[in-house]
């Protein structure tokens, strides 16, 4: 997974770095498909920190139950900081385009 991640990232930042140019014509790299690819990477990587996220909190519940109301608190603020980062990228993508 890990060298998935780094694929993806390393391909993400040369889709940025070769779109930064100012070709006569528009070029695949420039502007929207690397918005959309940026906020392809960031979604699947909430997808997956959100579903660890949610795991971890279900074994906590599952092995002390008394403590379900602070872990389900600390998964909510969790779960809404990793849904903030893909909304940076969304940011992001729109002042790409």
């Amino acid at each position: 997974m890990k060298k998935f991640l780094t694929t993806a990232f390393l391909f993400t930042l040369a889709a940025v770095a070769f779109a930064q140019g100012a070709p006569v014509q528009k070029s695949l790299f420039e502007g929207q498909f690397t918005a959309h690819i940026a906020l392809a990477i960031a979604a699947a990587g909430c997808g997956l920190g959100q579903g660890k996220a949610v795991v971890a909190a279900c074994e906590g519940v599952a092995r002390n139950p008394q403590a379900a109301g602070a872990i389900r608190t600390t998964m909510i603020i969790g779960l809404a900081l990793i849904e903030a980062l893909v909304i940076y990228v969304l940011v992001a993508a729109f002042a790409i385009k």
